[in-house]
């Protein structure tokens, strides 16, 4: 999944654009996007929404977020779009790894009265909206079967420690803390053997900046981002998309070994490459399979 882009479940006009936006993932919007009242009606949307996409050939993935599991919503939520048989939840404001295993559980108890297969429902955690989770980012690993991914955010934590900004001066690059959020979440999912996702950009206008941010993350090991408009998901895609002359090195890496499978060290290229490298290669290739499969 490289580009997950962000839908409120209750705009009908939202929904129908999305699919055409290009996005590995749409993530229908339960929580911050819709108001109280809004709340059943957007279930119900989402559902009707995920039922009528899922038969199609090359449709995007279908996440849901729900609302945070210390709010009175998200059980009725699970309850709601279950049965349309999404391809996950993402989770926001978890205090720790039990909360994606309360999640865990309660996906189990939902797939079984809906009749679908255990297990299915993958799950994406949304890991810094709260400062606890940053004092426990280690027992997200090996949470649950179920986690595909880890993704952070920045809004919601500025407001928990009444930061006056997220950013230095102009926007050029994140405060302090929020570096610190976006590492950890980095470190925790390659840890765990989840996808590293990064944040959204807010300034959608700011084609330059967003872009740059994209550019930065994927070099650092993030492997897709969120979006909030879908004018930003052709730039995701273009950017974690691997590029033709890394899957060339990878490429020559794996076979070279495959040719020589007691080596620990080939010369490729000028350069000495050893077993860590040929793991980064066969990581690479298969996002590339994985991009041209769809």
């Amino acid at each position: 999944m490289r580009s997950l882009l962000f839908v409120p479940a209750d705009s009908e006009r939202k929904l129908a654009k999305a699919e055409a936006s290009g996005a590995d993932t749409l993530l229908l919007d339960l929580e911050d996007a819709v108001s109280g009242s809004r709340k059943p009606a957007a279930r119900a949307m989402a559902a009707d929404y995920i039922k009528a996409l899922r038969p199609r050939a090359g449709r995007p993935h279908l996440y849901v977020r729900i609302n945070a599991l210390d709010t009175s919503y998200w059980q009725d939520d699970l309850a709601g779009v279950i049965g349309a048989a999404p391809d996950g939840i993402m989770l926001p404001k978890p205090r720790s790894g039990e909360d994606v295993h309360k999640l865990s559980i309660a996906l189990n108890h939902a797939e079984e009265r809906a009749g679908i297969a255990a297990g299915t429902t993958r799950i994406i955690a949304i890991a810094t909206e709260v400062p606890v989770s940053l004092l426990s980012m280690s027992t997200y690993i090996g949470a649950s079967s179920r986690l595909e991914g880890l993704t952070w955010g920045a809004e919601d934590l500025s407001t928990e420690l009444g930061s006056r900004a997220t950013r230095e001066e102009g926007g050029a690059g994140w405060t302090s803390p929020y570096r610190l959020a976006r590492d950890f979440t980095l470190y925790t999912a390659v840890a765990a053997g989840v996808q590293p996702i990064d944040t959204v950009y807010i300034d959608f206008r700011d084609a330059q900046g967003f872009r740059e941010e994209a550019r930065l993350a994927a070099r650092d090991g993030f492997t897709g981002k969120m979006a909030i408009h879908p004018n930003q998901v052709e730039v995701i895609n273009e950017v974690f998309t691997p590029r033709p002359e890394d899957i060339a090195v990878s490429e020559e890496i794996v076979k070279a070994f495959a040719d020589n499978p007691q080596a620990g060290v080939i010369g490729i290229r000028g350069q000495m490459v050893d077993r860590p490298h040929l793991a980064r290669a066969q990581r690479i290739l298969a996002r590339a399979k994985a991009v041209a499969s769809r």
